[in-house]
């Protein structure tokens, strides 16, 4: 299974550990966060400069403009097709 993040980007379901809204990046312990990610090299911009969530993998920090609510619905969607499989 995997999850479309946006601007041709797809990442395999199980990496994803979670999906936030940027606007919640406000809150301090989010954007220190992301600060360092930054610093680190461990974000990768998806969303053209129009982020409206990021997803966290173990890997990679990703930018996306597609909101969290909707790549969680999208992530729900697949998690439960696997079970019906």
């Amino acid at each position: 299974m995997f999850l479309h993040l946006g601007a041709d980007t797809v990442i395999p379901l199980r990496d994803v550990i979670t999906i936030t809204d940027i606007k919640t990046v406000r809150s301090g312990i989010n954007d220190e966060f992301l600060r360092v990610m930054n610093e680190e090299n461990m974000i990768t911009d998806v969303s053209e400069g129009n982020a409206k969530s990021f997803v966290v993998t173990d890997k990679v920090v990703f930018l996306s403009a597609i909101s969290s609510t909707t790549l969680k619905k999208r992530a729900l969607f697949l998690s439960d097709a696997d079970v019906d499989e």
